[in-house]
């Protein structure tokens, strides 16, 4: 059996050894999701929300030990895990609260004597998830997808081994039927052969461009449904009459939180030139009292990146940038020391041929763009592969809401705030953001089949 082992950020020390499962336990793990599934489509909700009630209380009661876990594994402040896993409880009384609107039949009026739409589940899901919210993007899947009468199985990324059996644990703690929801500790060539199995009926990934594209391939060629979210560049778009003060606050607060490992987060300002030196000022003297820190530590707002590679990644977007023409204003450099702090890094003069614009920067790393105007400005936003979310700052509410709604192309697009999931709203992307939904009504459709149900005339 191969061994991997998962190592602590903030020290860069071995945590513990795992084993990756036979081709053999997974194939009993898989059979029995699709056993459980038999069982579990035909239980009422009254059966299931008592089950989602009691994980609720579970997360709430373990908080502090789970963050921990995170904290160990992934380097994740102790603080921002918490609210993690309080968001995961949020999400389950959401679901608690709503299921049963969710999965009510749509009534069509029709010259049938009946007709309807009726959400019915599909059967055994494999979910492939990241290591950034290892609890919530688990959770913001799994919720809705069981309470549609689906079951469950997960693939998480190896540096989170220990939170991927913990959340397995959490579901049999609240007395889920065996198979509802289970961990496999399994290979990027296993997770193939997983979507090629009969008892999978649908694949959801969260996870880089390079994964999205190979899952999507195999769950098409297979003929199954998958929803892939990936990615973003998000455009903060800072207009000459925004409240530059209350716009750097969100601003750090967006690509600071996490160390900036967020699909989510700003990435991308565009400035309008006119405020261009106010706002940079302000982002410069608020980050330099940002210190990082022992993530266990709860008085830590910013802890390490959580691998290796991932710094040597940044690092070298940077250096390229800077290559290409971009100017470091702050950071820019790995810190002396153990574990993998990165910090925090401000880049201006940043352009469209440069990697801090085109690509992904997954860490904490701020790209000014210079724009001539508004319409500049909403121009430079859509100049990218991705979509996920956007963000634009104005006094003028009309304004945003218009340039929200009609200008920028992502899938979560605000105004004078942060992006950021939700429970009561949709979330996902467009382009190489990935498509389909999680959350809201919109997510638990997703694994459901529509089915047209109606009488003769």
């Amino acid at each position: 059996m191969t061994e991997y082992k998962t190592i602590n950020p903030s020290n860069g020390e071995e945590l513990e050894l795992y084993r990756y499962f036979s081709d053999r336990e997974i194939d009993k793990k898989l059979e029995l999701a699709h056993s459980a599934f038999t069982q579990w489509k035909n239980k009422k909700l009254d059966e299931k929300l008592p089950l989602m009630e009691r994980l609720k209380w579970n997360l709430l009661s373990r908080k502090e030990e789970l963050a921990h876990l995170i904290a160990l594994e992934m380097g994740k402040p102790i603080r921002e895990g918490i609210s993690e896993v309080e968001k995961c409880a949020n999400l389950c009384s959401f679901y608690i609260d709503n299921a049963e609107k969710f999965l009510a039949p749509e009534i069509v009026k029709t010259e049938c004597r009946s007709s309807f739409v009726s959400f019915e589940p599909l059967g055994a899901i494999f979910a492939i998830m990241p290591w950034n919210f290892p609890y919530w993007q688990v959770f913001r899947f799994c919720i809705p997808s069981l309470l549609a009468g689906n079951t469950v199985v997960l693939k998480h990324a190896p540096n989170v081994t220990g939170c991927s059996i913990a959340i397995e644990k959490l579901f049999v703690e609240a007395a889920f039927p065996d198979g509802v929801f289970s961990s496999v500790l399994a290979t990027v060539e296993q997770a193939s052969k997983i979507i090629e199995s009969p008892y999978i009926k649908g694949v959801t990934l969260t996870g880089s461009c390079r994964a999205g594209r190979a899952v999507a391939s195999k769950a098409g060629e297979c003929l199954k449904k998958c929803v892939i979210e990936l990615g973003g560049s998000d455009p903060y778009i800072i207009l000459e009459d925004a409240d530059l003060e209350k716009a750097s606050d969100i601003c750090i607060k967006s690509r600071m939180f996490n160390s900036g490992q967020t699909c989510i987060s700003a990435k991308r300002f565009i400035v309008d030139r006119k405020v261009e030196k106010q706002f940079v000022e302000l982002l410069m003297s608020k980050l330099q009292k940002i210190k990082f820190g022992d993530p266990l530590d709860k008085q830590t707002s910013y802890g390490p990146m959580a691998r290796a590679d991932l710094r040597v990644a940044l690092q070298s977007q940077v250096e390229q940038s800077k290559m290409a023409g971009a100017r470091c204003l702050l950071g820019g450099t790995i810190p002396k020391g153990n574990g993998f702090f990165y910090m925090s890094t401000v880049l201006d003069k940043v352009t469209a041929d440069m990697k801090a614009f085109k690509e992904e920067t997954f860490g904490p790393v701020f790209s000014i763009i210079s724009a001539k105007d508004e319409k500049d400005a909403v121009e430079l936003a859509n100049q990218t592969v991705f979509g996920l979310g956007a963000a634009v700052f104005t006094k003028n509410l009309e304004k945003g809401i218009y340039i929200a709604k009609e200008k920028l192309n992502a899938g979560t697009c605000v105004v004078n705030d942060l992006v950021r999931s939700d429970p009561r709203f949709p979330f996902g992307g467009i382009n190489e953001s990935g498509f389909g939904r999680e959350l809201s009504y919109y997510g638990m459709r997703e694994f459901q089949n529509i089915k047209t149900v109606y009488t003769e005339s």
